[in-house]
């Protein structure tokens, strides 16, 4: 059965909700009651409660503190307030602190019933995701394959897992946090087919390959092994001693011989460098994936350590497919130029650690980011234009790697100005019309709805860019608007204080008055009288 709270300083209303209501019908227990909101907190501290019933307008706490208050320390509970026809913004502003539904007096039984009827509803649904939930946990806790090889393909993706993410994996596997050892072994097998029937025997092949591959390594519980591709098994080990290293090296034959008899198929196999970080083995994945890339040219089922690795082939791989397209993403994304600046410069640092790279490349490498850089939007006419030219100029004259360094940043830095000055100014204009259109209808019930339509905007794009410019939220600057106005007619002591809740678009001087003392601290009468 399911608990309710009623709460109204009016005796007469609870008890009327007490009797007509069939409590025991929609499965409910006999409802318990309380006659103010501190009361009703009281309560809420010493029992569990699944629905609360609460009047608007009491003294000293109103309904909108309470369920406030109510909603912080139990966020499933289901919310009904009542209230008056004149007290309906009262409702709105309830509900965005987290009421689920509202009836208007004078109360209708059955109107109040339905609503409990819906709440039933939706607190047997969330039992019920609650209950699935935990089975899922069960299942997946006793699965513990099931659960490695997810773990495994979520750390090798770009960008990796983060922190937090990472911290549950490591408490349901038992994973090192702090300087694991951490290698990579990537299984490929070698025969790619395109008809429909071989495309089965390639999935056929697949599991198989996964199969070996388990079995190959089920001895060692620090192997975590997933498929990871059609293709495709990687094996992350963990903290692995030499001798279990050597042991393992191996197995990788057995895993070959076994595809190779039972389905005519050789496998190349890539074993990755060992790193200290979770955030490495995306990196370790593209490496071995590079090698054995590179090795199939020549000839696959091979076992390939990471010496075969040639590094520099690699860092120009990564260069022409991954770090360009992140500089110019970056730009597109970042406000910050130190921040785009920064990223080249620590790029610069990558590619001049590395012994075997050439002047010609570095400056090669430097003209494809300038490239296309000028090749965005329509920033390169006019002054962006010059500049272009001018440093095409300035990097061709380049005598050193340093000199072309500074003729990149210096460029990215001057290109981020133009471009964060030129869509500041669009911004800015936008949002000026946007606030003087807000200061000439604040009397009207606006909704940023309303306003994006006006200007042909997305209604969340243009809560953002308003957040942005302004530092204030579109609901937030309207507010302090009305507020602003209302202290301005308050002074006037021949505008009566509901003349004041109209003028400055309020429905009810009730709602006013309590928006007023929320912002204000005093309500509208006490600061008349002050000033």
């Amino acid at each position: 059965m399911l608990k309710a709270l009623i709460v109204d300083d009016e005796p007469s209303h609870i008890q009327g909700l007490v009797r007509y209501i069939k409590w025991k019908e929609l499965g409910f227990e006999a409802p318990f009651t309380a006659e103010s909101g501190q009361e009703a907190l009281d309560l809420l501290g010493k029992s569990e409660f699944d629905v609360l019933i609460s009047d608007v307008s009491m003294p000293v706490m109103n309904g909108i503190d309470l369920v406030a208050k109510c909603k912080a320390s139990h966020p499933q509970l289901q919310v009904l307030m009542i209230s008056g026809y004149n007290e309906f913004e009262f409702v709105q502003e309830a509900m965005n602190v987290g009421a689920q539904a509202y009836v208007l007096k004078p109360i209708k039984v059955e109107e109040v019933e339905s609503k409990l009827t819906e709440f039933r509803t939706t607190l047997e649904k969330l039992e019920q995701m609650k209950n699935q939930t935990l089975e899922l946990q069960k299942k997946v806790t006793g699965s513990l394959d099931v659960v490695r090889e997810r773990f495994v393909t979520d750390v090798i993706e770009e960008g990796g897992v983060n922190p937090e993410m990472l911290h549950s994996w490591g408490r349901l596997l038992e994973l090192p946090m702090h300087h694991p050892k951490i290698g990579l072994i990537v299984f490929g097998f070698d025969d790619y087919h395109s008809s429909g029937q071989e495309a089965r025997e390639r999935v056929v092949i697949g599991a198989g390959l996964l199969k070996a591959v388990h079995i190959g390594l089920h001895e060692y519980k620090q192997v975590f092994v997933a498929k990871v591709g059609a293709d495709e098994v990687a094996a992350l080990h963990i903290d692995l001693i030499p001798r279990e290293r050597a042991a393992i090296d191996k197995q990788l034959t057995f895993v070959q011989s076994v595809m190779q008899e039972q389905y005519g198929t050789t496998v190349t196999i890539g074993i990755s460098r060992v790193c200290e970080s979770w955030g490495e083995v995306p990196s370790l994945y593209k490496e071995v994936k590079f090698m054995i890339a590179r090795s199939r040219l020549v000839e696959g089922g091979q076992i390939l350590h990471y010496d075969h690795l040639d590094e520099s082939d690699f860092q120009q791989f990564r260069l022409r497919e991954e770090v360009i397209p992140e500089i110019i993403q970056l730009t597109e994304t970042s406000a910050d130029s130190h921040k785009v600046v920064a990223y080249v410069n620590n790029v610069f640092d990558l590619l001049l650690s590395q012994p075997s790279m050439h002047f010609t490349y570095i400056q090669a490498f430097g003209m494809a980011i300038l490239s296309e850089l000028a090749r965005k939007r329509k920033w390169n006419n006019d002054l962006g234009g010059e500049m272009n030219l001018q440093m095409w100029q300035s990097l061709i004259h380049c005598r050193n790697e340093t000199q072309i360094r500074d003729t990149v940043l210096d460029y990215i830095h001057r290109y981020m100005a133009i471009e964060t000055k030129g869509e500041a100014s669009q911004r800015h204009n936008l949002i000026g019309k946007v606030i003087e259109y807000m200061e000439k209808h604040f009397q009207e019930h606006v909704t940023v709805k309303q306003i994006a339509g006006i200007y042909h905007l997305n209604a969340s794009y243009l809560s953002v860019l308003f957040k942005k410019d302004t530092g204030k939220t579109i609901s937030d600057f309207l507010q302090e608007t009305r507020m602003n106005k209302a202290k301005e007619l308050l002074r006037d002591p021949s505008i009566k204080v509901y003349e004041v809740s109209e003028q400055v678009g309020f429905q009810t001087p009730a709602y006013f008055a309590y928006l007023f003392k929320k912002t204000t601290g005093y309500t509208p009468q006490e600061f008349r009288d002050y000033y």
